[in-house]
This record gives C-alpha cells, sequence and structure tokens, in this order.
C-alpha cells in the first residue's frame, strides 16, 4: 500500500498524439493508487523548480517541444533528487531536442520505418519477472516500430525487432530496446515507445505495463518500508 503521492502530468504538442486523449486515459488509474493530479498544458511548468522538487511523479507527454536548457536542467535536478519519470512514445523520446533531457531520459527517437505495422513486442527472458512486465511475454502490435538511440545503461524490459526489408538499408535482423527503466541519481524512470494512439494504449497487456511503469517510477515508500525493485 502506498502513501498518497503527487503526480504532474506535461501534455501538449504534436496533436496527432492525441496528449489530451491518452494521458485522460490514464487519470483514473493514478487516482485509484491514491495519486494527486495536476495538468500542466504550457511548458513553463518546467521552470517551477519548487513544484517539480515536491511531485513525485512526471509524466511527459509532449512530442515536438522546445524545452528550455533551465526547464531541461530543473527537470534532471528533480528527478536526481527523487522525483519519478516516465511516458510513453513520442511524449517521452520525440519531445525535446535538448542534450540535456536526452540524457535523462536515455533513448531518442530517429525514425518509425513503414508506419503502422504489424510487429511483435518481446519481453526479455531475463526481465520477466520484473513487477512492470510480469505475466507478459509477447504482445502483436500494429503501429509504429521506433528506432531508437539509447543508452546502455537502460534496463531494457523489452523489445522489437526489424526484420530484412526490401526497401530497408539494414541487411540484417535489427533489435530494438521498446520498454525500459533507468534509476537516476534517487529517482526513476520508465519509458515506452508504445503508444502512437489510444489504440495502442488500450490493448490490455500495454495498458497493464504502462499504469505499472508510471507507479513503478514515481517516488514513495510502501508502509513497510520497502521500495519497488
Amino acid at each position: 500500500m502506498w502513501v498518497m503521492r503527487s503526480a504532474l502530468i506535461v501534455r501538449g504538442g504534436a496533436e496527432f498524439h492525441d496528449p489530451v486523449g491518452t494521458t485522460d486515459s490514464f487519470l483514473p488509474y493514478l487516482k485509484d493508487q491514491g495519486f494527486s493530479i495536476e495538468i500542466a498544458e504550457d511548458l513553463a511548468v518546467y521552470d517551477d523548480r519548487e513544484l517539480l522538487a515536491r511531485t513525485d511523479l512526471v509524466v511527459n507527454c509532449w512530442t515536438r517541444g522546445q524545452l528550455s536548457a533551465e526547464g531541461a536542467a530543473n527537470l534532471d535536478d528533480a528527478v536526481r533528487a527523487g522525483t519519478g519519470l516516465a511516458g510513453w512514445h513520442g511524449g517521452i523520446v520525440a519531445a525535446f531536442p535538448e542534450r540535456r533531457y536526452q540524457w535523462l531520459t536515455g533513448g531518442w527517437f530517429t525514425c518509425h520505418p513503414g508506419n503502422l505495422v504489424p510487429h511483435t513486442l518481446t519481453v526479455r527472458p531475463e526481465r520477466a519477472g520484473h513487477p512492470i512486465t510480469a505475466g507478459i511475454s509477447t504482445v502483436d502490435l500494429c503501429t509504429e516500430r521506433y528506432w531508437m538511440l539509447a543508452d546502455p545503461l537502460n534496463d531494457v524490459l523489452a523489445t522489437i525487432t526489424f526484420p530484412v526489408e526490401a526497401d530497408g538499408p539494414w541487411h540484417e535482423p535489427v533489435t530494438h530496446p521498446a520498454v525500459w527503466t533507468r534509476h537516476w541519481g534517487a529517482g526513476r524512470i520508465f519509458v515506452s515507445t508504445v503508444g502512437h494512439h489510444l489504440p495502442d494504449l488500450d490493448i490490455p497487456e500495454i495498458r497493464r505495463l504502462t499504469e505499472r511503469g508510471l507507479t513503478w517510477a514515481a517516488r514513495g515508500q510502501m508502509t513497510n518500508g520497502g521500495n519497488p525493485p
């Protein structure tokens, strides 16, 4: 059981990722988990160091934004001090070109070859027991496949594989991280590249692992004094 925690939802940017609809879909879950929720639709919220410092979970859902160097530094400092950070798809890995932000999240989107393509999300066998992926092995998808540049510090929980394709410049199958976590100072970060639009997030396994990722990343102590793995 968790003590009361606070969540800040930062949403906006490219409308094709439906930042309002997708984040709204997680509000009932977060409320059920005991979070108080604040919603910001202006990146100026990242200028508020005090707000970030007292927030237990920041959910960033903002594609193609321009975050100031100061805002990126404030978010980085807050996570290092214990604030959790989480998000999905372009809302977190195609959010801001600011390098300190990319260093924080551990990955950067480059492209999605083929647009909406049938493929499979595969949980790495050695991470099958992680609290985010427990009970999930594979998920069939028909959505964008994110070709990522990723940090080896990431704890990769699930991957996707690009097979050799006639119009692709790669000559062998390429496996990319699709879901990962990372510890950053005292904070925790959860990233999923799945979630182009609401139908992706409504797939039961994707909904489940994303919800778990949000609560995993959030700062907080359990009543027995423990912390999530």
